[in-house]
């Protein structure tokens, strides 16, 4: 007997959006990090005379407090969504 489960039957693209739907944050987040990252290298030529591990520390902080902050307003939308958003029977 063959057992279909649909998490088999989907494509890397489908479950991608799937996910992004269910999660919508996420994609957001590693957007965020991403952004900061390039922006920490395009300014890495413009840093003056700032030391490079400083510059580093502090694309890293920044990188890591954006991720953390997404991280938080997808915990409270997850929250709204599954006490306030629901509707009354």
């Amino acid at each position: 007997n063959y057992v279909s489960l649909s998490s088999y039957d989907e494509d890397q693209g489908s479950k991608l959006v799937r996910k992004a739907r269910e999660a919508p944050f996420v994609p957001i987040g590693m957007a965020g990090f991403a952004a900061t990252v390039a922006y920490g290298l395009y300014k890495l030529k413009s840093r003056g005379n700032t030391k490079m591990s400083v510059h580093l520390i502090h694309m890293r902080g920044a990188a890591q407090g954006l991720v953390v902050g997404v991280m938080t307003l997808g915990a409270g939308y997850s929250m709204y969504k599954e006490l306030w958003a629901k509707p009354k029977p």
